[in-house]
């Protein structure tokens, strides 16, 4: 069983954060935050400590590459693992953004939570529970 950190969802599609929180308390993840863009996810992440980000790719008026950008300039928020969400099948563009990982949409509970735990054991970022 793993100790999840404080996740943030970004998406600009209420129906799509809402499915994501729902995973993710489906794969044990008890603080789950939500943010409409990634203006207001910076707001959010300046004001509580998360320990992951899952965030959109495509929103307006900030999208997922440009806060990642604004994330690695701030030495507060530089180090919170992003994997980015996308409806993209073809190319991990998610490295040329500096996200940690990506996961394309649509995705299962088991998808996802084996992304979040790869992106989280090269980081040294999941720990074990008893």
């Amino acid at each position: 069983m793993n100790v999840w950190p404080p996740v943030l969802v970004v998406d600009d599609a209420r129906t799509v954060t809402e499915i994501m929180s729902r995973l993710l308390k489906q794969i044990g993840f008890t603080d789950v935050g939500r943010a409409d863009n990634g203006l207001s996810a910076l707001e959010q992440l300046r004001a509580k400590p998360y320990g992951l980000v899952l965030s959109d790719w495509e929103m307006e008026p900030m999208n997922g590459p440009q806060l990642i950008e604004a994330m690695r300039r701030e030495p507060s928020l530089k180090d919170i693992p992003v994997i980015l969400v996308t409806a993209k099948h073809n190319q991990d563009h998610s490295w040329l953004a500096g996200g940690d990982g990506y996961i394309v949409k649509p995705f299962t509970a088991e998808s996802l939570r084996e992304k979040i735990e790869e992106i989280l054991s090269e980081r040294g970022d999941v720990a074990a529970a008893g």
